[in-house]
């Protein structure tokens, strides 16, 4: 099939995105928005079939690498292409190689998500990646059952939690713009508790002001006695939901409260039509490796699913990262740094 290149429209391109078999909120020109207003710039490429329809595309995004040494395009989980279409992934993939080559990317990574078993992206002139930008494996949890059945699912304790943030009358309210400060200072006393990054307050202040007013995510706060005590914020689109962001206080933990912000947004989900509901990130190894050792490790992702681990969901593995080269110098330095690094 002959395919044209073309550079959508955002509206054009998230209906696209939307209807996608593998549509991820990371692909959406909204997503591609707040990146660039974070130093990185966001490029739409689509392959559009003879009556003008979208066929496949990617959102990739660019930022400098150190010392001038041109670009990195990364397509977070793109590009969207039917990979048991040899001839579309080829036109697809060439199209980017134009694009990337205009911005002087010396590679391309790509992180295509889940479901994709058994594909070989080196046909493609991939090659795996050392260095991933999202976790490889995530949490999975599923909401297409009835409240009763989804709680059935979760362990005994994560149950008792969600009754306790009920009974210690945490309450739970879908927060307003002027609510992302409280958040923000939530995550700000996470961050330092947890010793793990968080993003400026800005980041966060124009997350909600792409997806909220969209209808696209919520600001869910739990408080008691008129003090924030927890928050999340949580993603949709098509059938699927994220967790992306999260955060506690210091105070008052005997109340769960981030136990009841969690549950309060799989509902938020799930009333918004979502039937997966992806809890993100957890450590890179196997189920048998993260049930022996969760209990005793609190590095990196480990603290965090201690917590996922009770919701009843599946932990699963993506493709991971897979890096196209163009400049093969500034990829050997690239290999070198992250090595060093690791």
């Amino acid at each position: 099939m002959a395919y044209q290149v073309v550079s959508p429209s955002a509206a054009d391109w998230d209906a696209f995105v939307e209807a996608h078999p593998r549509a991820h909120l990371l692909q959406t020109s909204a997503w591609g928005a707040l990146k660039t207003a974070f130093g990185w710039q966001a490029e739409r490429i689509a392959l559009t079939r003879e009556d003008g329809t979208i066929a496949a595309g990617a959102q990739v995004l660019y930022r400098p690498l150190p010392l001038g040494l041109g670009r990195l395009a990364y397509a977070p989980f793109g590009p969207l292409v039917d990979w048991t279409d040899d001839e579309q992934v080829r036109a697809m993939t060439a199209a980017i190689d134009r694009a990337a080559k205009r911005h002087r990317a010396a590679l391309l990574k790509i992180e295509p998500g889940y479901g994709l078993d058994g594909v070989d992206f080196t046909r493609w002139g991939y090659r795996l990646s050392p260095q991933t930008v999202q976790p490889p494996r995530s949490y999975l949890v599923d909401l297409s059952a009835d409240d009763e059945t989804i709680l059935a699912r979760m362990n005994q304790g994560t149950r008792r939690n969600i009754r306790k943030s009920e009974r210690f009358e945490v309450a739970i309210r879908e927060g307003t713009r002027a609510d992302v400060a409280s958040f923000n200072a939530l995550m700000q006393a996470t961050g330092e508790r947890d010793a793990f990054g968080v993003h400026v307050p800005s980041y966060y202040e124009r997350a909600y002001d792409l997806f909220v007013p969209q209808g696209r995510a919520a600001l869910l706060l739990g408080s008691h006695a008129g003090q924030d005590l927890a928050g999340v914020m949580v993603f949709a689109l098509a059938d699927q939901a994220w967790y992306l962001y999260g955060a506690s206080s210091d105070h008052e933990r005997q109340r769960m409260a981030s136990y009841g912000v969690q549950w309060a947004g799989m509902q938020w989900a799930k009333a918004r039509g979502a039937r997966c509901y992806d809890m993100v990130g957890v450590p890179d190894a196997d189920v048998e490796t993260l049930e022996a050792r969760f209990a005793e490790r609190s590095d990196g992702l480990w603290g965090v699913y201690r917590f996922k681990r009770g919701w009843g969901g599946t932990v699963v593995r993506g493709a991971g990262a897979w890096d196209r080269v163009y400049n093969r110098l500034i990829y050997a330095l690239y290999r070198f740094a992250v090595a060093r690094a690791g």
